[in-house]
């Protein structure tokens, strides 16, 4: 707190405040960064706030998968050269970004939004898990298509996938799961390419 108490402006001390609040951001960088922008052009920290409001304001989300996008569609659902009957569910947009950055799947996305996690108070219907149900009823033959269950390896990851696979489980439809190349409760979003890339191509059968 004396740190806060020795700010010589209120101004100074509402943006630290504000930065602070960014996840891994501490006060003494917060302070750096503010300091930073106080040095900057006014145009340039304009340009800066200003992108910042209209990710706030403007983004949407795919009325199809929930991924992050500018349009009601987002660009990977409109691309008519994916498979459009291989969904891969991941529990967030950085995921999808990991599993593209890979080059390896060609086929389309289900973002959940989260995981399963009574301990955080995350339950089934926090989850966009009835969306994907309805969009593999949707299905012409779901027996031709794919559900792939790209989530963690942890307990509430593994615990996700089996209440997706519960649901989903009379459609007909196959569902399979990320091949163990990532350690238990690995992340997603801190595999390397290459390995986030062959448990992709080496996926199996889901098996509860």
């Amino acid at each position: 707190m004396a740190y806060k108490e020795n700010y010589p402006s209120a101004l100074l001390t509402e943006a630290v405040e504000a930065i602070s609040s960014l996840p891994g951001v501490g006060r003494r960088s917060a302070l750096r960064l503010a300091l930073h922008l106080l040095k900057q052009p006014s145009e340039h920290v304009h340009h800066f706030t200003g992108a910042i409001n209209d990710l706030c304001d403007n983004v949407r989300y795919c009325r199809i998968c929930r991924m992050i996008s500018d349009d009601e569609v987002c660009s990977l659902c409109a691309d008519h050269t994916r498979d459009h009957r291989q969904i891969c569910v991941v529990e967030s947009v950085r995921d999808v970004m990991s599993i593209e950055a890979t080059g390896q799947y060609h086929g389309v996305y289900h973002v959940l939004g989260g995981i399963i996690s009574p301990i955080a108070g995350v339950g089934p219907s926090d989850l966009n898990i009835q969306e994907l149900k309805e969009r593999v009823q949707a299905l012409p033959s779901p027996e031709t298509a794919e559900v792939i269950l790209a989530l963690s390896g942890d307990v509430e990851g593994e615990t996700t996938a089996f209440y997706i696979y519960r649901q989903i489980e009379g459609s007909g439809i196959r569902v399979s799961s990320l091949a163990r190349g990532l350690g238990f409760g690995d992340d997603l979003e801190y595999a390397d390419a290459l390995t986030l890339g062959r448990s992709i191509a080496n996926r199996q059968l889901f098996k509860p």
